[in-house]
């Protein structure tokens, strides 16, 4: 049962048998209930009939005619019959359908009252009664107690009953099926962009597609956007590290091929070999630690929120004791909570390379601060990360070339010329951009404004 739609289905077919079973219920009883009142009321008909039709004779009991109006009184085992008792017990009358038969006596009800209740013959046919409890006055103005009962075979009733319930049963199965079917193909179709969803992923993993597309409906175009900003990210973030890692490659096989050149021009055979086997074990070594983090950069990225102002914390103590013989004055802001959902090794590369820079060109301040993206909380992953100092700024015709690998302003100065393009690309993997601008501290002022995950 890992099918979604199969889950919904079986849900729904459990819920309709429920249901109609709970209808099926209250319906049944409705109509056992009105079938069973219905023959109530003909029986008590049937009563009112006999003592219309009923008569005292000339020594003042009653008798009953010959011949009643309901014509089934008259035909044996016609499953309606009727009897005229003394109200102490003794038979006075019966109708001639109940001929053989020994209609049970059952409750005698009080003067003047009746009793409707389920009766049963001796081979066990139940039978619908009613029972009349009358005080007859006679001409003289003597009285006698006697009792009128109808008895009405259930036979016919229980097959209305069960032939009810059959119909009931099938329009009911019949309406259940319909719905469950037109509930299939309804899911089925609600169901479609989920399972575009899963064929687009599935291209992107054998690499057809390059993100997912943006047709879908409103409840999962924030999943689509999502999925494609972790995919995005997860991209640039391989390519930055192969990209990294290759520079580095690159960079030691120089100072590895010269120092081979160097052992090669020395006297002694054996001297030679031992080096350069220490020399190609050394690049060995280097070619597969730096394999590692590349195939690594393609597995699964698990994002955790990431404390800042604990890790900008960290950073400028590492910063007091690089520049110590400058003690830059430091300025921290960071909104209190503030979290960087992502990689930790890429919010220090980003603040890390910022204060460096900042700590490197200052006279004497440097001012950190972060906060969190317009209409994002301080636990989002939107930030806006800024760093200023009070040194000589940086030009803004000069602005983007700092931002290509290898290019720096000052020559003189130690460094790679590759911080501020770290930053960029960093940046860039998870959506946001940098600036350059002018410090109101009289030195450079550069902007880090990643957006939220989920903003859109």
């Amino acid at each position: 049962m890992n099918s979604l739609s199969s889950r919904l289905l079986v849900s729904v077919s459990v819920l309709l048998l429920f249901f109609f079973g709970a209808t099926i219920v209250v319906l049944d009883r409705a109509f056992t209930e009105a079938g069973e009142q219905a023959r109530q009321d003909i029986l008590d008909g049937h009563i009112i009939a006999l003592l219309a039709a009923a008569e005292p004779d000339d020594y003042g009991k009653l008798v009953m005619p010959e011949r009643l109006r309901e014509p089934r009184f008259q035909r044996i085992d016609s499953g309606l019959y009727a009897e005229l008792r003394h109200f102490d017990g003794p038979l006075v009358w019966r109708s001639r359908s109940a001929l053989g038969l020994d209609i049970p006596e059952g409750t005698r009800p009080m003067l003047g009252s009746q009793i409707f209740a389920r009766e049963f013959l001796a081979d066990g046919t139940p039978l619908l009664t009613l029972s009349l409890a009358v005080d007859w006055e006679t001409e003289d103005g003597a009285s006698q107690p006697y009792v009128f009962k109808v008895a009405e075979s259930l036979d016919g009733f229980n097959a209305q009953v069960a032939e009810f319930r059959g119909q009931l049963f099938s329009w009911f199965a019949a309406v259940a099926l319909t719905m469950v079917l037109a509930f299939s193909l309804l899911l089925r179709g609600l169901l479609r962009p989920l399972r575009q969803i899963e064929k687009e992923i599935t291209e992107i993993e054998e690499g057809d597609r390059v993100s997912l597309s943006g047709e879908f409906p409103t409840e999962l175009t924030g999943v689509a956007r999502n999925l494609n900003l972790l995919i995005d990210s997860e991209r640039a973030r391989s390519d930055r590290y192969r990209y990294t890692l290759d520079n580095l490659a690159h960079s030691l096989k120089t100072p590895l091929a010269a120092m081979r050149a160097l052992l090669n021009d020395r006297h002694g055979d054996d001297f030679d070999a031992r080096y350069n086997e220490q020399i190609d074990r050394m690049d060995e070594i280097v070619r597969y630690q730096l394999r590692k983090p590349a195939a690594a950069a393609s597995e699964k990225l698990v994002l955790v929120p990431v404390s800042v102002a604990t890790e900008v914390t960290r950073l400028i103590a590492g910063m007091r004791k690089v520049y110590h013989d400058k003690n830059p004055d430091f300025d921290v802001r960071v909104e209190e909570g503030m979290q960087f959902r992502g990689d930790t090794g890429d919010f220090l590369e980003l603040a890390g390379n910022l204060l460096d820079n900042a700590c490197k060109w200052c006279e004497r301040k440097v001012r950190i601060v972060v906060v969190p993206s317009t209409g994002a909380s301080a636990v989002a992953s939107g930030m806006v990360l800024s760093v200023a100092d009070d040194g000589p700024g940086i030009p803004q015709d000069a602005a983007d070339a700092l931002l290509q690998r290898g290019m720096r302003l000052d020559e003189s100065t130690p460094g790679h010329g590759i911080g501020l393009a770290v930053v960029k690309d960093i940046a860039r993997s998870y959506g946001g951009q940098l600036s350059i601008h002018t410090s109101d501290l009289g030195g450079a002022e550069i902007t880090v404004s990643i957006p939220p995950v989920s903003s859109g």
